[in-house]
């Protein structure tokens, strides 16, 4: 029998036990943001399954700079309307 691959879910879940001590090595206010960069790439489980090309790593990297992107957005946004009443 062939070698079973797991889930993207299950990757990121190892990614981020993998990353635990760096986790636990940061401030507790990065630690809060720390966790909120696997929140956004769990957002994006979908997505990231779909791409065969890369890596997994570099998909849940770009699955984040895309909610990051988003939230500028939408913050450049509310400072537009603030400016303009």
């Amino acid at each position: 029998m062939g070698r079973t691959l797991g889930t993207i879910t299950q990757y990121l879940n190892e990614t981020e036990a993998l990353l635990s001590s760096f986790r636990r090595a940061l401030r507790r206010s990065d630690q809060y943001i720390f966790d909120g960069i696997f929140v956004s790439a769990r957002k994006h489980i979908t997505a990231i399954s779909q791409t065969d090309s890369l890596l997994p790593f570099e998909t849940i990297l770009l699955a984040v700079m895309l909610e990051q992107a988003k939230e500028i957005a939408a913050l450049r946004h509310e400072l537009e309307q603030l400016r303009h009443g």
